[in-house]
């Protein structure tokens, strides 16, 4: 039954028809309503609104599917209106099942069903939302952190992947250098974001300084460059999120330049090469889905 299922979008808002009505938001008042009138034949669930704004949401079974029109024979009652809310959200492709999780959790927390009024007018809705918590584990500056922006640009538009929630967990380079204790100098993999160590002399390895006294706020591929570089290892402090403890109950993404070309599983975490493209990232995002919601279809 869609009203048990979590997660549950239509595969498509063209089947959604919004109804106003002066009856009471009652299934049997309603079924009286609906029964025996004729539908679009595409049309499967049917949002209702009294007077008042209150909302109210069913499914609907026809006589016939072939022609154009025809008569409702059944109606179910998904979520009354003390269970579902109407939420007006205009940044929002209701297309995506993402974003109606994003507008459910953000706007109407609590509520068993969400139907949103979003981008071009389009309506559609989610009941019983329960978005996968998607970790993002990154290195900040630059911000925002670029793996994050692309996981949260793709699941703006995917209309096919189930909904997924992330959040970014970062680590910036000055908590990194405050682990490695006060420095005099610290040597950075680049230059391209920008950052600087306060207080201290910051070099960055892709230019090939001469060499110094310096820590390294890197990974092991920094650390293999500075050996090549300079013929000896620097003393290190650890920074690729592939190498942050993870716990095996959350779904993770994390970055590591030890990967050249294809994305790495590990257990519930898939890693992408750093400056993965969106299509690896997109890949990534399909192999999580597959990994920690592999039942999940629209309704």
């Amino acid at each position: 039954m869609l009203r048990d299922r979590p997660n549950a979008v239509p595969s498509a808002y063209r089947g959604v028809s919004v109804n106003e009505v002066d009856l009471p938001l009652e299934e049997e008042h309603l079924r009286e309503y609906f029964v025996g009138k004729e539908a679009w034949r595409r049309t499967r669930f049917l949002v209702v609104r009294d007077r008042a704004g209150r909302t109210a949401l069913l499914t609907a079974e026809k006589e016939s599917e072939e022609p154009l029109f025809s008569p409702i024979v059944a109606v179910e009652l998904v979520a009354g209106p003390d269970e579902c809310a109407y939420v007006v959200a205009p940044d929002a492709d209701t297309a995506v099942p993402s974003e109606l999780a994003r507008v459910a959790v953000e706007r109407a927390p609590g509520s068993r069903a969400v139907v949103v009024q979003g981008m071009y007018e389009h309506i559609s809705f989610i009941v019983n939302p329960a978005p996968l918590r998607l970790v993002v584990q990154e290195v900040v500056p630059p911000e925002p952190a670029k793996l994050y922006d692309q996981v949260r640009r793709l699941l703006a538009v995917a209309e096919d992947l189930p909904p997924m929630l992330p959040e970014a967990e970062v680590v910036s380079f000055a908590e990194l250098s405050g682990r490695a204790g006060p420095a005099e100098r610290y040597l950075l993999p680049c230059r391209g974001a920008g950052v600087e160590v306060p207080g201290a002399v910051t070099a960055y390895l892709d230019e090939r300084p001469p060499h110094e006294d310096w820590t390294l706020l890197g990974c092991h591929r920094s650390a293999e460059i500075h050996e090549w570089f300079y013929g000896s290892a620097a003393p290190r402090v650890e920074m690729c999120p592939r190498e942050r403890p993870h716990d095996g109950r959350t779904a993770v993404l994390a970055k590591c330049c030890l990967l050249e070309a294809e994305n790495a599983r590990d257990g519930g975490r898939v890693v992408v090469p750093w400056g993965a493209t969106l299509e690896q990232v997109r890949s990534a995002l399909e192999e999580l889905a597959e990994r920690w919601d592999p039942t999940w279809r629209p309704v």
